[in-house]
């Protein structure tokens, strides 16, 4: 006798027929996992006795909870499981029997419990992982300092920071390593038995040369190799997550291997390594996206890529999210609404693989991801709601999904409570939460609209992810992406054969590396495309929002969000407002000049020089010609230098000065240089910091692009802009007293104005310039670029000399150094100048043609967040992005 309301089982190997449907999602498992997850994150670095009470209180009272109602159910009244029948009029259906009437008095008592249970094992958990940070010598030796030898074992790939500039130079640059201290002795010990055996967490710091960076043997170690290293300990940072401490390694340090990695990773070492070396004659943004597409090996990635992805939220393709790991998955068993038919189109039906042997097969295959992978939160997740899938398809049973994400989280926190904490895995999980629920409705309602079937999942997978996404975005970035949806449709094309190729190309580099070049090759065309959509997306000028930051900035964006959806499902029910609305988002995007111009006033009409707002440093744009302009300069950010040259539409750069090498007058060089053509670049003849004259020469030298050097005498003029270097002295005079003073200073002529661009000089190169022969004839100036960001090095005969009428000053907001100085801006307006700065005003724009205007120094007019000031001829406008 077949029980009633379940599935017949097939008779066929391959999968049912037709399953049976599912009915609602079932939501039980969902406040229990929530609540696990809320609990790792409170009691992972709270005291032990608050998260033992509350472990045990919970486990208490969740006991008396199950065993109260196991009682009432052996001893209360129940209602009989089959009532009698009673005669009923023809026609008449009688209603379902009603339940037991224990189950209604069981089920609050059991979910009640159950989350109680949760919460307990969740601290319990979370308890015995925090307490890693605190047990054993490392934490109280770190708060030392003190120099120890100790033996590690690495737990993930080394990575090497980002290049960053501190001040007026670059950061350090460093490999870090997550790794865990197996044994700790004093400095000067060995790698023997001596010393303290412990596991302790730290965070291991390797200074290297950035230029040599690439061949350090650091970056080659493999999770699970053993090494003996020598170094300095330090506290973690408040709020340092999982480490107890950081270690700190010399440059000259080199690891000694004393216990070589695990055989599963060595072969995805084996397997990461074949295809880097297959992708390695791919060209650029290939070379460097594939690898991150299949196996989350960002090494590659340019910064400038980086930026472009992050700004247009595509920056989870290179995480290894769980769309990496569906593809195969469907590429195995097939798509999920057909995996239990006997129909199903995966790879497996194809070769004749039984359903349970496909299971054992995915689970290969899941393990396989995960090692080469590496156990990213992300990977984790996307591997365990595979495996909770692959288990509904060995037994020939379906499960709901939302139970089954619901589990993976669980598992997961209980697992690794650090979890808890991720923001990669909150956006994982949310974003897969999203296309179980929300998804399916927006698809839904798009198709009653007439819009193509296909179109609609795409879209609504795109806009759910990104509505529920967006808000733990801007508390990190403190941004909001306007082409977020649009750049994720465009990309999701080439996402799927980008990584099947990929990963065809990971399995067939260790037996023919030609086979694997070839799917490399083929790879590299869907990899391209998704690179040139990030870059074309960040290059919108109305591409993202600056957002407030914070847990407040995300719970503002999730009001706004919300009122946006709302709003849009009034807007979808015509077809007019639909397309106006879509017409102003593109106008906001796309913010074509004049447009702009109309509206914000900026850039203004024949403006002749602007001073980009580029944080604590300086970069400058000269006037040269319609879509032309002379950077002097070009600040320590290319994303900000960038993002000025574009709303000033410079195309085409004749010449790029560089006053002196500082990282913070340099390291913004390719954000001049992306997308424009470039004539030249000028230099100072004093080559110190070395780095830096390495870093520019070797942008100069893979574009193409004529280097030379600027020397006091020589004179330069391209349309109505002329130049005169007035500073530093040719060769042989004697090197100036550091890289500030070897700035090239610039006397400008442009449309009846004179300007003075004083670099970085200090009062005794100033002085030096007083004396010079070029400066003899040095007249009083409309404009002054103040030397040094406003310090208060400054020569007081040289500003009475040149008595500007407007004093222009390039600092960053709050800056460590106190740029600019008050004792400089009061000698400036003592003077008669009118000093402005762009921590405050934002960049600057001088205008005017030298001849007498209508005005003397008034407060001039606001116009769109733009304040203007004239005087005889001369004018500027303010608050320009």
């Amino acid at each position: 006798m077949r029980n009633r309301g379940v599935a017949p089982a097939s008779d066929s190997s391959l999968g049912d027929s037709n399953p049976r449907q599912e009915g609602p999602a079932d939501l039980r498992l969902v406040p229990p996992a929530l609540a696990a997850w809320a609990t790792a994150a409170v009691t992972l670095d709270a005291p032990a006795v608050w998260v033992t009470a509350l472990a045990l209180t919970c486990a208490a009272v969740a006991g008396v909870l199950l065993l109260g109602g196991a009682t009432r159910g052996r001893h209360g009244r129940t209602e009989p499981s089959c009532p009698p029948l009673q005669p009923q009029p023809p026609g008449l259906r009688s209603p379902p029997p009603r339940p037991p009437h224990r189950v209604f008095s069981l089920w609050p008592r059991t979910s009640v419990a159950a989350v109680l249970l949760c919460v307990a094992a969740s601290a319990a958990s979370a308890a015995l992982h925090g307490a890693d940070l605190t047990r054993g010598p490392v934490p109280g030796l770190a708060r030392q300092f003190a120099r120890v030898a100790v033996e590690l074992e690495v737990t993930a790939d080394p990575r090497l920071t980002r290049p960053r500039v501190k001040g007026d130079r670059p950061a350090p640059s460093s490999v870090v390593i997550a790794a865990d201290v197996l044994r700790v002795g004093a400095q000067g010990g060995s790698s023997g038995g001596a010393g303290t055996r412990v596991r302790t967490p730290v965070l291991v710091l390797v200074d290297v040369d950035r230029a040599a960076a690439g061949r350090t043997p650091w970056l080659s170690l493999l999770p699970s190799t053993r090494l003996v290293v020598h170094g300095g300990l330090a506290p973690a940072s408040a709020g340092g997550g999982r480490v107890a401490a950081l270690l700190r390694v010399g440059r000259d340090e080199s690891p000694r291997v004393v216990g070589a990695p695990s055989t599963a990773q060595r072969l995805a070492g084996k397997l990461r390594g074949g295809l880097r070396e297959a992708t390695e004659g791919l060209p650029g943004d290939a070379r460097a996206l594939l690898p991150g597409l299949v196996v989350g090996d960002t090494s590659r990635v340019p910064p400038e890529l980086h930026e472009a992805f992050e700004a247009t939220d595509l920056v989870h393709l290179t995480a290894v999210s769980g769309a990496n790991f569906t593809i195969l998955l469907a590429l195995l068993i097939g798509p999920p609404g057909t995996a239990h038919r006997s129909e199903r189109r995966g790879l497996a039906p194809r070769l004749g693989i039984p359903l349970r042997a496909t299971a054992v097969l995915g689970g290969a295959l899941t393990l396989g991801f995960v090692i080469v992978c590496r156990p990213e939160p992300s990977v984790l997740r996307a591997a365990a709601c595979g495996s909770v899938a692959l288990l509904a398809i060995g037994t020939g049973r379906r499960r709901s999904l939302i139970p089954a994400l619901a589990t993976v989280v669980l598992l997961l926190v209980l697992y690794d409570p650090w979890l808890a904490r991720s923001y990669g895995f909150l956006l994982s999980v949310l974003a897969t939460g999203a296309l179980l629920t929300l998804a399916p409705r927006w698809s839904e309602a798009l198709r009653r609209r007439r819009c193509p079937p296909r179109l609609a999942e795409a879209l609504a997978a795109a806009g759910a992810a990104q509505a529920v996404c967006a808000p733990v975005v801007a508390v990190i970035a403190s941004r909001v992406s306007l082409v977020a949806v649009p750049c994720n449709l465009l990309a999701e094309f080439a996402v799927a054969p980008a990584t099947v190729l990929g990963f065809a190309a990971l399995a067939a580099a260790p037996l023919a590396m030609p086979v694997a070049k070839a799917f490399a090759w083929c790879a590299s065309w869907p990899a391209g495309w998704i690179a040139d959509i990030a870059r074309a997306g960040a290059a919108l000028p109305g591409g993202g929002v600056d957002w407030p930051g914070g847990p407040s900035g995300g719970l503002l964006l999730a009001v706004v969000t919300l009122g946006v959806i709302l709003v849009g499902r009034q807007v979808l029910k015509s077809a007019w407002a639909m397309g106006i609305c879509v017409l102003l988002l593109a106008l906001v995007v796309m913010q074509p000049r004049p447009l702009t111009r109309v509206i914000t006033g900026w850039p203004p009409p024949g403006w002749r020089m602007v001073m980009c707002d580029v944080g604590q440093g300086d970069a400058l744009v000269l006037a040269a010609g319609a879509g032309a302009g002379v950077v002097v300069d070009a600040g320590p950010d290319p994303v900000l230098v960038d993002r000025c040259l574009r709303s000033l539409g410079i195309t085409r750069v004749p010449l790029v000065l560089l006053t002196h090498f500082h990282a913070d007058h340099v390291a913004g060089l390719p954000g001049v240089l992306r997308g424009r053509e470039v004539g030249a670049i000028e230099t100072t003849g004093f080559d110190e910091p070395p780095e830096q004259v390495r870093f520019v020469r070797g942008l100069a030298e893979a574009r193409h692009i004529t280097m030379t050097r600027a020397a006091a005498g020589e004179q330069r003029r391209t349309g109505r802009l002329a130049w005169q270097v007035l500073w530093p002295p040719p060769r042989p005079a004697p090197d100036p007293d550091g890289p500030n003073d070897a700035s090239v200073t610039l006397l400008v002529r442009t449309a009846g104005l004179t300007l003075l661009l004083m670099g970085d000089l200090e009062p005794p190169a100033q002085r030096a310039l007083l004396r010079s022969p070029g400066a003899a004839a040095l007249p009083p100036v409309d404009v002054l670029k103040v030397a040094h960001h406003g310090s208060a090095y400054q020569d007081p005969v040289l500003l009475r000399r040149v008595a500007p009428r407007l004093a222009l000053i390039s600092c960053g907001e709050n800056n460590q150094y106190g740029h600019p100085s008050a004792r400089t801006v009061a000698e400036l307006r003592a003077g008669g100048a009118v000093v402005l700065r762009t921590d405050r005003d934002g960049a600057l724009a001088v205008t005017g043609s030298g001849q007498a205007g209508s005005g003397q120094g008034g407060s001039g007019s606001a116009r769109s967040g733009a304040g203007e000031r004239e005087g005889a001829g001369l004018g500027v406008v303010a608050g320009g992005s």
